[in-house]
């Protein structure tokens, strides 16, 4: 066994919704160290905040390598589990999506994120059967790489409000059953944050859920009752960290003051953080 297939049985154990794993999404190696700090089990990153940091949109339209290079970056700056939001796989094809995945277990990430949401499609999500094709491609890939990679499999209904509310529900337990079927380890749905939607999403899917929050979500402690196994933050810390920069930047530029600055890290704690 090597040390990587240890974190990724590891990771696979923290999805337990008696105590779910709570992540607070990174985006870069500094973000990445301060949540370890905090005395987080593992590290997610956020495909948004990953993007917008590289200069990119978000949705599809970061460079793979770029994707990675970032990945390899994180996996070196920690010492926990860390698992990759790769999007829909940086890849037209279920073989370019193997590659993407080959790549990501070499960087040394021991999960992955991939959504069923089809960026540019004629419907907002893949059709089933293409996305388990994806699924199914990237188990490979990482059977092939001796690593049990934990694959989050994300379906996008809620978070797209795709059909009608009467459907939505029965269309995600398919979703989610078809991809576990391909695969994957656990389901993801972001957009569900009514507490009836989320305990029947966690009767219905055999599997751990895992469910996005932000404010005026449920606690952790509620989902935790729900049944839910993992709780991610995604974007909202990057786009918090992003509101202090417009906050500073607009009150230097038209008040010339400083106030938004303060609770600021110190200099010395930050710097000393990042030092090996």
């Amino acid at each position: 066994m090597t040390a990587q297939h240890d974190s990724a049985q590891l990771f696979h154990a923290l999805h337990d919704p008696a105590a779910p794993l709570a992540l607070a999404n990174a985006w870069d190696a500094a973000s990445a160290r301060l949540v370890e700090a905090t005395g987080a089990r593992a590290i997610a990153t956020t495909s948004a905040g990953v993007a917008w940091g590289l200069g990119a949109a978000d949705g599809n339209r970061l460079d793979r390598d770029e994707a990675i290079a970032l990945i390899r970056r994180v996996v070196n700056t920690v010492s926990v589990p860390v698992t990759a939001d790769i999007e829909s796989g940086f890849g037209a094809t279920a073989s370019e999506v193997a590659e993407t995945v080959a790549q990501v277990i070499a960087a040394g990430a021991v999960g992955i994120n991939i959504e069923d949401a089809h960026a540019g499609g004629s419907s907002p999500l893949r059709p089933v059967a293409e996305q388990c094709e994806r699924i199914a491609a990237a188990r490979s890939a990482a059977d092939q790489a001796g690593v049990p990679l934990y694959i989050n499999a994300r379906v996008d209904t809620y978070l797209r409000a795709v059909g009608s509310e009467e459907t939505r529900l029965q269309e995600t337990l398919d979703r989610a059953r078809a991809y576990l079927d391909a695969g994957a380890t656990g389901v993801f749905v972001p957009g569900a944050v009514d507490a009836a939607v989320i305990a029947d999403l966690t009767e219905g899917i055999p599997a751990p859920v895992n469910i996005l929050v932000g404010p005026g979500a449920p606690s952790v402690a509620e989902l935790s009752k729900l049944g839910v196994a993992r709780v991610s933050l995604g974007s909202w810390v990057a786009e918090a960290a992003y509101a202090v920069v417009r906050r500073a930047a607009t009150e230097l530029a038209t008040t010339g003051t400083y106030t938004s600055l303060a609770g600021a890290l110190d200099y010395n704690e930050l710097n000393h953080l990042m030092h090996d």
